[in-house]
């Protein structure tokens, strides 16, 4: 994939946004909303946005956005690379020794995949097209999207709100008790009726004998999937056992990378796999992980809950490959999310329109959101 590209400046902007209501999940709550921008700049002068994974700990976004400007970028300035995949191997690679030194297994990830995003919307933006026309000829003018991250407390409000707004299918978080849990899912089921789509997300809360006891109570609510009921790394056999004793199909991928994804698609024990582009890979390293799930039947779905950047990468991936996944919108307010995409995505009947303009669409007014800036490097 020819799509010439030499960086000559990398820079990774904080900004956090303080929210009234926490983000809570059966791990951790997030009290304010953090977001790490990545902007490339070509040496001809076109730049590409991208964004890094950071939602926690409270220091994960200073602590990228130095990984981003200090340790990546000096990896990449100046060096032609034929296109941005070749640019992801090459990175990844110089990557390797240091991830072996220090541990940092997610946050160099991380690192790295803000920037591959940055670098295919700069790749797209010079060709002239969008994103998703780009990495795939998807010839698609919408995607289909669900409002996620629906809190234990009221769910059933939040989601009125959204359906209200256009969406019509939710994700309920779950991991708080049995007894809360299933109350939670009767009042969204009774709030919205039977033929609106619901999918539970337990965040890894469960053990497997927990897990398979969850799966059958809520059958009768008819779930999209259950995602991630067990922790990201247990073992095949309980994957496997689960899967086979659950009447809800399940789902996970936003915590795993690489290898790892290979292999719950390659075990057949998951129908809905979840990337997050901004975690692990950008779109560089996820590529080959979709056509594989493609052609193992599953459903891509890919994993978002930040800022507006990422979700408009997400959106161009999914409208590339998606098949009959659906876009994750998360319904809690993120004025990271809304200054830099909800001005310019509408959701109507369930479904986003994708813009015309090239590369992820739009040019993010930092000055719009200046006042929310914390630190930048590069």
């Amino acid at each position: 994939m020819g799509h010439e590209i030499t960086p000559a400046r990398i820079e990774a902007l904080v900004y956090r946004a303080p929210i009234a209501s926490p983000l809570h999940t059966s791990f951790g709550t997030m009290r304010d909303r953090p977001c790490v921008i990545v902007r490339v700049t070509d040496r001809d002068g076109s730049i590409g946005w991208g964004e890094a994974w950071c939602n926690w700990p409270t220091v994960a976004a200073e602590y990228r956005a130095r990984l981003v400007g200090e340790v990546v970028a000096p990896a990449m300035l100046e060096k032609t690379f034929e296109s941005p995949q070749a640019a992801f191997e090459e990175t990844s690679r110089r990557m390797e020794k240091l991830t072996l030194q220090t541990g940092d297994v997610g946050p160099l990830a991380q690192a790295v995949s803000g920037i591959d995003l940055a670098l295919w919307d700069l790749a797209a933006r010079k060709a002239g097209k969008r994103l998703c026309d780009l990495i795939g000829d998807a010839n698609r003018a919408d995607v289909p999207a669900y409002a996620s991250g629906l809190n234990p407390d009221r769910p059933e409000m939040m989601a009125r709100r959204r359906h209200d707004e256009g969406h019509r299918a939710f994700k309920l978080k779950i991991g708080f008790g049995r007894e809360r849990d299933l109350r939670n899912l009767a009042a969204l089921r009774d709030e919205l009726g039977d033929g609106v789509a619901i999918a539970v997300d337990a965040n890894m809360a469960f053990e497997l004998d927990e897990a398979i006891a969850m799966s059958e109570a809520m059958a009768p609510f008819d779930l999209l999937w259950f995602e991630e009921p067990l922790r990201a790394d247990a073992s095949n056999t309980e994957w496997k056992e689960l899967a086979a004793r659950s009447p809800v199909r399940l789902a996970a991928g936003e915590n795993l990378r690489g290898h790892d994804l290979h292999a719950a698609i390659d075990s057949g024990t998951l129908g809905v796999i979840q990337p997050d582009v901004s975690k692990w890979g950008g779109i560089s390293g996820n590529l080959p992980v979709i056509r594989a799930a493609n052609r193992a039947g599953m459903v891509f779905c890919p994993h978002w809950l930040a800022g507006g950047i990422g979700l408009r990468a997400s959106m161009h991936l999914l409208a590339a490959f998606g098949g009959d996944g659906l876009l994750e919108y998360d319904s809690n307010p993120n004025p990271l999310r809304e200054r830099l995409a909800d001005d310019f995505l509408e959701i109507a009947d369930g479904r986003i329109a994708i813009p015309d303009a090239p590369g992820i669409g739009i040019a993010p007014d930092l000055e719009g959101i200046d006042d929310l800036a914390v630190e930048k490097w590069g």
